[in-house]
């Protein structure tokens, strides 16, 4: 008979182990407390339009398309990607770069703004291509055991962490212009933390950006978690939507099931977790199995910021916008200190703007747009209070939104519009201290001494998702179900292949 595994949360942690562990044979069921599937990556449709909720980026499309290949499938046949070049548009108060996965698009670019600096991109991409080769494997396996630490893998990766050194201040071995540094290093902030905070290691991100491109999928990144749910259906896998579950259920020390908001109790022979971890362990576990990570022990961890986000249905088109754009304080530095160091709103804010509609007119109605704006902002350890706060900081954003950018009749365009605060995101979406990128990505955060996939205080517990190992972000949490599928499966005795070799994609 097969073994019951019971997945909690249909997010795309949850849902890519999910898949999986159902093509291999598992009696999979999925418990979702949302009406339809993603977590923070779930469409949010007002009146016409569709916005992704969360992620708008998809690096690393080749680890998505693994996902499907294990699940059996084919990811191109249920998913439309579009390639972006450029990838994103980066302005500073003083100018702007349009910055391009071709080698010589972006030599090119550089030169225009930083005369003198391009060669020293030839540098980034061979020195941070050699950083990932080392690195990935090492994010691609489990850390159950603290031998795990003296892996193969990782004792050839360390001479690449470059220890105690920042991603700031490793850009600087390329680049002496501290804006061309920013352009290089603002992708901590997908980790949620600062750059002149993020390990070296992070570097590799926009390594992984320059190297493999980005893409939208067309109706947005929500359609992967749709996809996902199509194929882990189509594999026998049972979807349960608007199931909340209040408790896993254990006998002992082991997970046996998880408890259902209406009282009923399901048994399973393994428990999956794609919940947020420290809300997981604070509200669906025994506080007394997981005295680790008790509410006291938990606030000393670093955590990620959070977000403000406005979602605008906008009743015009600006095609003039490209499809990403990321627009920096003119002290960017102390605009990021103010976030992540002393947790308050900064005089200055920097921001992301999302016009997806450019390029993908299922989004919105005939002739109007989508406009996604997103403002880095302290999570909720800080003392901000948003009740009071959240309407003059709407009115600053969108003041700078039409100061810094093409759209000065923005406001009078404005169709819908929802906002999301760092209390949304506890309220709504159980997320720790609002905290939208999880737990930190600090060293003492990071492959062991992070939560691990086969849960350490539980026995037949496994944990997918950003909280867990390998960390945030789409790729690294699909990796996140992988590495819970095989552990699973391992344990089973249930055959499968391990991860490509990262080699053979570079």
């Amino acid at each position: 008979m097969a073994k019951k595994i019971a997945i909690i949360g249909a997010g795309p942690g949850g849902l890519a182990a999910g898949m999986i562990l159902a093509r291999r044979g598992f009696d999979v069921s999925i418990y979702e407390k949302d009406a339809v599937v993603g977590g923070r990556n779930k469409p949010l449709e007002l009146n016409g339009y569709t916005f992704d909720t969360g992620p708008t980026f998809l690096m690393m499309k080749f680890i998505l398309d693994e996902m499907f290949q294990e699940a059996g499938t084919d990811a191109q046949q249920w998913l439309d990607f579009i390639r972006l070049d450029p990838m994103y548009r980066l302005r500073f108060v003083d100018k702007e770069v349009l910055v391009s996965d071709d080698h010589e698009k972006m030599k090119d670019a550089i030169k225009r703004a930083f005369p003198g600096e391009e060669t020293g991109l030839e540098r980034f991409l061979q020195k941070e291509g050699t950083r990932l080769r080392y690195l990935f494997p090492c994010l691609q396996k489990p850390y159950s055991s603290i031998f795990d630490m003296v892996s193969a893998p990782l004792i050839k990766a360390l001479p690449h962490l470059d220890l105690g050194t920042s991603v700031f201040q490793a850009l600087g071995r390329y680049f002496s212009s501290e804006q061309l540094r920013i352009c290089f290093t603002f992708q901590s902030k997908y980790l949620g933390m600062s750059a002149w905070e993020c390990p070296a290691a992070f570097a590799m991100i926009a390594y992984i950006e320059h190297n493999w491109g980005i893409y939208h999928v067309r109706g947005g990144l929500n359609k992967i978690s749709h996809a996902m749910a199509w194929v882990f259906r189509n594999n026998g896998g049972k979807l349960y939507l608007s199931t909340p579950v209040t408790r896993v259920l254990t006998r002992g020390n082991r997970a046996c099931g998880v408890e259902l908001a209406d009282g009923t109790k399901v048994a399973a022979d393994d428990v999956v977790v794609n919940a947020d971890f420290s809300y997981a362990v604070t509200t669906l576990m025994d506080r007394a199995q997981v005295r680790k990570y008790a509410p006291e022990r938990l606030a000393r961890k670093k955590y990620s910021c959070s977000i403000f986000l406005m979602y605008l249905g906008i009743n015009k088109r600006y095609d003039q916008i490209p499809h990403h754009n990321i627009f920096f304080a003119k002290n960017y530095r102390k605009n990021v200190e103010d976030i992540f160091t002393r947790l308050t709103l900064s005089d200055e804010i920097s921001f992301y703007v999302h016009n997806a509609a450019i390029l993908d007119h299922s989004l919105a109605p005939p002739g109007k747009s989508t406009i996604y704006i997103l403002v880095p902002v302290p999570n909720l350890q800080g003392q901000v209070n948003w009740k009071q706060e959240q309407g003059a900081f709407r009115e600053r954003v969108l003041e700078e939104v039409v100061k810094r950018t093409e759209m000065k009749d923005l406001r009078g365009h404005i169709e819908v519009e929802k906002v999301y605060t760092p209390e949304t995101w506890r309220d709504e979406f159980n997320v720790y201290y609002g905290a939208t990128f999880n737990l930190g990505h600090t060293l003492r955060q990071m492959l062991y001494f992070r939560p691990h996939n086969r849960f350490e205080c539980l026995e037949n517990c496994y944990l997918v998702g950003g909280g867990t190992h390998p960390g945030s972000g789409l790729p690294t949490i699909y990796e996140s179900g992988r590495i819970a599928a095989n552990l699973i499966s391992k344990k089973y005795g249930v055959p499968f292949t391990p991860p490509t070799p990262l080699d053979s994609k570079m």
